[in-house]
């Protein structure tokens, strides 16, 4: 069935009628909720919410973790012709309430008990919410229960499709606010069309069948996500929640996913817990899995182009397949077909990785403003280091200035009270600037360099883009996270956050008796394995683009420290101000040893 849309989609999502339309861990297992439950839920909070003097155009907040009451309260707001505003439940009070109060949310729904506490002290923050509704229980005398207020309404099938009519493309559906790395965060305004269009045109080049089982784990208050899971209903896949990304390892398994989305970040720590077993095994496991590397390697072109390479090469692979590669394979739950990555630049080293042993990772690029998807690689147009093509409907030109412009029925209504942002963002001919730098290669394939904002530019003028450089870095196993550092400095630094899981066995076999994160950050024979990386680094990238200094952080950048946003991105800003006297101090000691760089 078209659709033109998220009232459309739903309706279309309603008539697959699955046992299993979503999944959510109850007891211990996973529990199947059919169609007719979701869409029992959604008519009785649809009605539930229109007593509670919800109409078009009102705001519904909701602030919750992935699960089946994220579906049941957007697609019942949605029907009503009001807008769903995400909080990322990540977020401390003080950035809640900024979001709550800026988008005029009447309704504000709250998974978390502690959470809502925190809320209701800052009511007068919020003066336009009239109406708390608590996920788990009752909330207390001050709030609604979600339960609660299923049960008070009757499902109106012909009333919710009676108001679904009067929906129209145009209409505003979501603001999503933007995490952020610098600044507040601004309300995008998404429309059904430009969301409903992004679910249509994707579907046009990448192969999703309607029979997948598929796992939910990055946050629905992004797009990307939510976009994601928006196909998933469409079709009528099965869609598992995870219980959380730290318990990811063991969904899959339960689960069993055809497919999933994730960030780079989830692929990397995959990756390193794979190098943590083996570096951790005997050294006959080192040796196989060194061997298996290499076989991967020479495989790739075949992985790229679907095919099983013959002779030799072929029996090797069908080896390595057998010792290393499928035992990977099952760790994804063993029915793994692809996945899809966004939201961070993915390092081709990574992605080579991954196709080698089996395990297609295909690389779209979007942003929130473009509701999200500008391009994507598919299995029948893929090519590693890049975002691949556009889809349908979606123009793509390059800036004189080497920024990334797009243009379609994707590209957002603007930002919610914020016109001298909006006519920054979108020009008169209706090109949105992503802020993004990339170039489009002769076969139309797209890649990002970097972000226009942080591009570095160096003591002699010269400018460099940090991401290659902390993609590079990143890929020792050895590095989780990089922060690349120069700008207006004779030479670059970096600030680094060991791999702990794959760095503790190297160093108890070394004889490092102390493995915690501060005494490995100080140990000197780290501080010797580390230079040994960026060495390697170093010797293929120019003079100027080569990390001189770098210093070692004993924790991860987290949202909760304030260095990364809810989509995993760096704060460049708040981490350059939380470590200014050591970044200081780290380029007066490079500079007394190295007074001629």
């Amino acid at each position: 069935m078209p659709i033109e849309t998220l009232v459309d989609l739903f309706l279309e999502a309603a008539s697959h009628d699955k046992p299993d339309c979503m999944m959510e861990k109850v007891g211990g297992a996973y529990r199947a909720i059919p169609t007719s439950e979701l869409v029992d839920r959604v008519l009785r909070l649809a009605m539930a919410l229109r007593s509670l003097g919800v109409s078009r155009g009102d705001r519904v907040a909701l602030m919750a973790e992935n699960g089946p009451h994220w579906p049941t309260v957007d697609f019942a707001t949605l029907g009503l012709g009001a807008i769903l505003v995400p909080v990322y439940p990540t977020l401390p009070p003080n950035q809640a309430t900024y979001v709550i109060n800026d988008s005029g949310a009447k309704v504000l729904v709250v998974e978390e008990h502690e959470t809502m506490a925190e809320l209701l002290e800052r009511r007068e923050e919020m003066p336009a919410v009239e109406h708390y509704v608590a996920i788990r229980g009752d909330g207390g005398p001050e709030t609604t229960g979600l339960d609660e207020l299923l049960l008070s309404a009757e499902p109106d099938r012909a009333s919710f499709e009676e108001s679904a009519k009067q929906c129209k493309p145009d209409d505003v559906a979501t603001f999503i606010y933007t995490s952020g790395t610098t600044g507040k965060p601004k309300g995008v305004m998404l429309s059904h069309g430009n969301i409903a269009s992004n679910v249509v045109d994707v579907l046009k080049v990448f192969p999703i069948k309607p029979e997948y089982t598929t796992i939910s784990f990055l946050p629905l208050s992004h797009s990307f996500e939510r976009t994601v899971d928006y196909i998933y209903f469409y079709l009528g896949c099965s869609v598992a929640y995870a219980e959380s990304v730290n318990t990811l390892a063991e969904n899959l398994i339960e689960v069993r996913p055809n497919l999933f989305v994730s960030v780079p970040r989830v692929y990397e720590k995959v990756l390193a817990k794979v190098y943590e077993n083996v570096a951790s095994g005997p050294g006959i496991k080192r040796k196989i899995f060194a061997w298996a590397e290499k076989v991967a390697k020479a495989s790739l072109p075949y992985r790229l182009r679907h095919e099983t390479p013959g002779g030799w090469l072929g029996l090797k692979l069908k080896i390595a397949d057998h010792l290393v590669f499928g035992k990977i394979r099952e760790r994804l739950g063993g029915r793994f077909i692809y996945a899809l990555s966004g939201g961070a630049p993915l390092s081709q080293d990574l992605a080579e990785f991954f196709w080698g042993i089996g395990v297609p990772i295909y690389e779209g690029y979007g942003l929130t403003e473009t509701s999200p998807v500008i391009s994507v690689n598919t299995p029948e147009a893929v090519k590693l280091g890049t975002v691949g093509r556009p889809i349908p409907n979606v123009e793509v030109k390059i800036a004189e200035d080497g920024e990334i412009l797009a243009r379609g029925p994707n590209i957002m209504k603007g930002y919610y009270n914020l016109e001298h942002s909006t006519a920054n963002a979108i020009d008169g001919e209706g090109w949105f600037h992503t802020g993004d730098i990339g170039v489009l290669d002769p076969d139309g394939f797209l890649k990002i360099t970097d972000r226009k904002k942080e591009l570095i530019v160096n003591a002699y003028g010269k400018n460099l883009a940090p991401a290659p450089i902390e993609n590079s870095l990143k890929a020792s196993r050895f590095i989780a996270e990089a922060m690349v550092i120069g700008d207006r400095r004779k030479f670059l630094s970096a600030l680094l956050v060991p791999d702990f899981a794959s760095l503790k066995p190297w160093a108890m076999r070394h004889g490092i008796s102390d493995t915690s994160p501060e005494a490995l950050v100080a140990n000197p024979e780290i501080h010797e394995l580390i230079q040994k990386e960026i060495d390697t680094l170093n010797e293929g990238l120019a003079h100027h683009e080569q990390v001189r200094a770098w210093r070692l952080l004993p924790q991860e950048f987290s949202i909760e420290g304030g260095e990364l946003t809810p989509t995993q991105k760096i704060k460049r800003r708040v981490v350059l101000r939380k470590y200014d006297e050591l970044i200081d101090e780290m380029y007066e000691q490079a500079e007394r040893l190295h007074p001629s760089e």
